[in-house]
């Protein structure tokens, strides 16, 4: 069984190292940490996207068959190809191909990037100043 994921597209720091930004309460972005972070919102912006992210993340042993996400959805196969290949993309998502069946798994990094930029309490757990 081979496990691939798709490497993501440009920019150069992806979100998904869990580096990207310090919290938006801390500092300001740089215009390359704005980028990156842009496009992984814009990626999950998507009310399918979204729901398919949540989707994968809460199916049984963490990960789901692009064969089982249509239905719930109630988009066509396509669709749903295209929206699962945009988050892949945005490191949001793997991808293993088994067969002729692709499984799709969620990646916590870059949740937990996502999260950390987003959060208005510093990684000490104090409350941020007003």
């Amino acid at each position: 069984m081979s496990t691939s994921t798709l490497p993501a597209a440009p920019p150069a720091r992806p979100v998904a190292g869990a580096t990207c930004c310090a919290p938006l309460t801390r500092e300001p972005l740089s215009a390359e940490d704005a980028a990156v972070l842009a496009r992984s919102l814009k990626a999950i912006a998507d009310p399918a996207r979204l729901r398919l992210l949540s989707l994968v993340a809460a199916h049984a042993g963490g990960e789901a068959c692009a064969c089982d996400l249509t239905e719930p959805l109630g988009l066509s196969q396509p669709t749903v190809s295209h929206h699962l290949k945009v988050l892949v993309e945005a490191g949001l998502l793997t991808r293993d191909k088994r067969g002729v069946w692709a499984y799709y798994a969620v990646v916590p990094e870059a949740l937990d990037a996502l999260a950390a930029v987003l959060t208005t309490t510093p990684a000490d757990g104090r409350a941020a100043r007003p």
